[in-house]
């Protein structure tokens, strides 16, 4: 008996105790191609107002996932939401939660995605995960260096299959990772990308709340208290000053959030990203013009100067249709995306492609390069220790303090 199957087994035989169906519908049977309900991936979503609803819908595109909830703190997102998901499946069996613990409570729940702002993607997923559910979760994966490293931990604790939405490591950058590992330039020696800058601390003033729009103490979560204000939680991107990306409270800024993509597809494509670099140069205007982090063997990642991989031979140009090489991670069981990835392993039990531990090294190198600028020197890193080398005043940015009961 499958893992899916037998798990609802063992749910509903106290309840077939007490009512039976009078009519099993042909969509729970699996018709059109679809698999029993008995069979498929059941999954709620978290935090939907924004990417994270896309997910939603590419996960219901996968004729194996059911979704069953929703939740959102914002009325609007939560409704909208809420709406979507049962107007594809023309029934009103979806759920709409406000607070996520509610959602992560249930029993029949196989999975979640997290679409939070980052600053609630370590609290939302770990407690998922305690609950027994397997993750895929919107970059950047984490909002400091040990709040990554709790996630990793926790999906190994807990056995749990835990996926970050990083689609572009591959769907924009796979090209250049395999034309720099084809062998055709020699060895790769630098890898740039530029995702963007660091975020700035938010002294926005309070405005009052709309009624029924936003539980904005339960937004903030672990983040420190502040009066509401439209712009500190809106979903505007970039570094405007009107989308939460923009606050060091709650992002790491454009570093973090296209690095999830820009520095994932260069540490990809320089077969890195189970580790992190040992150190981190500021640019100083002369030896060293852009931020660089440079790792044990020898090979370096530049911030700026586009996303391209330089090589013994020069710049490493892609070909079309040019096979993955040997020794390259990729996609496996025929997945061609994260999201039917994450499906495909949620039933074997595999890694995905986008494995927590990758896309922590990942989200490690933001965040290495937000403290650089901040302290604005030079750092080195122990990356196996994961803590800087004799240098206090560093070791302190790699977590911060959460607010009342949101530990993790």
């Amino acid at each position: 008996m499958s893992k899916l199957n037998r798990r609802r087994f063992l749910k509903g035989v106290g309840a077939a105790a007490v009512a039976l169906p009078h009519v099993i519908t042909s969509s729970a049977l699996g018709a059109e191609g679809r698999p029993p309900a008995s069979d498929r991936i059941t999954m709620g979503g978290v935090g939907m107002g924004g990417q994270g609803s896309g997910d939603l819908r590419g996960f219901m595109g996968d004729k194996r996932v059911q979704v069953l909830a929703v939740c959102d703190v914002k009325h609007g997102a939560l409704a909208g939401c809420k709406n979507s998901v049962n107007g594809r499946y023309k029934n009103q069996d979806c759920k709409g939660y406000l607070d996520y613990r509610e959602l992560i409570a249930r029993d029949d729940i196989d999975a979640i995605v997290c679409g939070t702002p980052d600053h609630w993607h370590a609290q939302v997923t770990i407690d998922a995960m305690k609950s027994g559910k397997d993750i895929y979760c919107e970059k950047p994966l984490s909002l400091t260096i040990r709040e990554g490293r709790k996630m990793v931990e926790a999906a190994r604790r807990f056995g749990r299959v835990f996926s970050c939405g990083s689609q572009r490591v591959i769907g924009d950058y796979g090209h250049l990772a395999k034309a720099a590992n084809s062998g055709r330039y020699g060895k790769v020696l630098v890898a740039h990308a530029n995702p963007g800058g660091p975020p700035r601390h938010c002294h926005l003033p309070g405005v009052p709340i709309p009624p029924n729009t936003i539980e904005w103490d339960m937004w903030l979560g672990p983040a420190p208290w502040a009066p509401y204000n439209p712009f500190r939680c809106g979903r505007a991107y970039g570094l405007g000053g009107k989308g939460f990306r923009t606050w060091y409270d709650y992002s790491g800024g454009m570093m973090t959030d296209w690095g999830g993509h820009k520095f994932g597809g260069a540490m990809h494509g320089l077969k890195l990203d189970h580790t992190g670099p040992t150190d981190v140069l500021y640019p100083d205007g002369k030896d060293v013009k852009m931020l660089t982090y440079v790792f044990k063997n020898g090979m370096k990642l530049v911030h700026g100067g586009g996303q391209k991989y330089i090589c013994e031979g020069g710049e490493a140009k892609p070909i079309r249709g040019e096979t993955v090489p040997p020794g390259l991670r990729w996609y496996e069981d025929g997945a061609n995306y994260p999201i039917r990835d994450l499906a495909n392993c949620i039933i074997t039990r595999k890694r995905p492609f986008r494995d927590v531990e990758f896309a922590h090294r990942t989200a490690t190198i933001c965040h290495l390069g937000n403290i650089c600028y901040m302290l604005k020197r030079s750092l080195k890193w122990d990356p196996d220790k994961e803590e800087f080398i004799g240098d206090a005043e560093a070791q302190k940015l790699i977590d911060r303090p959460r607010r009342g009961p949101w530990q993790i």
